[in-house]
């Protein structure tokens, strides 16, 4: 519950700390994908406040930059282009509405039928899995630099309280950044930011829009969504209230997917729920919708300043391969704790089947031609997981 003694200035100072909560991993995906990090402070400000116009104002969630789209970015920017990686965001946003109006015509029995634990779990699992490669290459550049930078993200996530336990991104990148000048300066251009202006609007990509990304890219919505349907009722917890039925999470699928819509339409980032936020909610007990919007002011406020988005530019690989060590490896864990939350009886074949297959395609980086159109990695293990679920038998039978 919000605070009584919470008078509107402090609400706007808790609404700028919670910027920084989300604010590492917002502007960490564009940096690993090619992007300007201003625009994902822009397309994720922006972004907020249409998921809060189409939930009636009610929900405290944040939307920033999505890790689950960073891999298959990478790969679709081989295939297609940059340009046409983001144009794919345009099936994302589709997913989304298609599943609130299921939402909205069947109810949740629809989504825990084609979405089990079983399926979910090894899929999020593989969005960090997926990604560890990238991270010992970045590392690589740099051990000693990477070292530090994941040595205090742990240190902080382990030792520190209150909210500076929620920002172990921004800590680990500013030390390294900070060891970076002192003892390889070689490794940082300060003339981008010497050069950057500092009022600047953000280097927005042009998308293009076409059926091969598009296409692409909805299989990899699948964790995304399920994502959100787990934070929607975080956030319902935390703030005592049930979102769910008001104002239902149509709605909240509904302002995530245009979120999504926007971002790629101005060349940004997917956009997913935060949960760090509601990390930072439940501790200062604020869960008022306004604080989120004000971080999402703030957002807007930052994206616009060009020598912070040429500062975040300079930020050295081996320091973010350095964070992206623990960062990826959190995202697999989370799946492991969805499966041991959700009691997946691993024991049974069908369950075995199901997570082993999923893994070994997404591991191994299985992919799928027909044509110009190409499933692969999370997108095509997502959907081989999906499919087996739906029909291998429900005997009990133990391995």
């Amino acid at each position: 519950m919000d605070s009584p003694q919470l008078t509107p200035v402090r609400k706007g100072i808790v609404g700028v700390q919670f910027l920084f909560v989300a604010f590492g991993a917002t502007v960490l995906v564009p940096l690993l994908i090619g992007l300007d990090p201003a625009v994902a402070l822009f397309t994720a400000g922006v972004g907020t406040l249409l998921f809060h116009l189409v939930t009636k104002g009610k929900v405290p969630i944040f939307l920033g930059s999505s890790f689950a789209f960073i891999a298959p970015i990478l790969e679709a920017t081989k295939l297609y282009g940059l340009a046409g990686a983001l144009g794919g965001m345009v099936g994302v946003a589709a997913v989304y509405f298609i599943m609130s109006a299921l939402v909205k015509l069947q109810g949740r029995k629809l989504i825990d039928r084609l979405f089990p634990p079983v399926v979910i779990g090894p899929v999020i699992m593989l969005i960090g899995l997926s990604l560890s490669g990238s991270a010992v290459k970045s590392a690589s550049q740099n051990w000693v630099i990477a070292g530090i930078s994941l040595l205090t993200a742990i240190t902080v996530l382990t030792f520190a309280r209150g909210l500076l336990k929620l920002v172990p991104v921004i800590a680990g990148i500013i030390v390294g950044y900070v060891v970076t000048l002192i003892f390889c300066p070689e490794l940082i251009d300060l003339s981008k930011i010497q050069e950057a202006n500092w009022f600047q609007l953000p280097r927005f990509v042009t998308p293009d829009i076409s059926w091969a990304p598009i296409i692409y890219m909805i299989p990899v919505a699948i964790a995304p969504v399920i994502e959100h349907i787990g934070d929607v009722y975080a956030v319902s917890a935390v703030a005592d209230k049930d979102f769910v039925k008001d104002p239902g999470l149509h709605r909240t699928m509904l302002g995530d997917g245009l979120a999504c819509l926007f971002s790629g339409l101005l060349g940004g980032p997917p956009e997913t729920t935060y949960s760090e936020v509601t990390g930072a909610m439940s501790i200062t007990k604020v869960t008022s919708p306004i604080v989120i919007r004000i971080a999402a002011v703030t957002a807007l406020v930052f994206s616009v300043i060009g020598k912070l988005s040429a500062l975040l530019q300079t930020i050295p690989n081996a320091v973010l391969g350095g964070i992206m060590l623990l960062l990826f490896g959190t995202i697999a864990n989370v799946g492991i704790g969805n499966l041991i939350q959700h009691k997946v009886d691993l024991t049974i074949t069908r369950n075995i089947i199901i997570v082993a297959v999923t893994l070994t395609l997404g591991i191994g980086g299985a992919v799928l031609s027909w044509g110009t159109f190409t499933l692969s990695g999370i997108g095509l293990a997502a959907v081989v997981g999906v499919l087996l679920n739906l029909v291998l038998p429900k005997a009990k039978e133990k391995a």
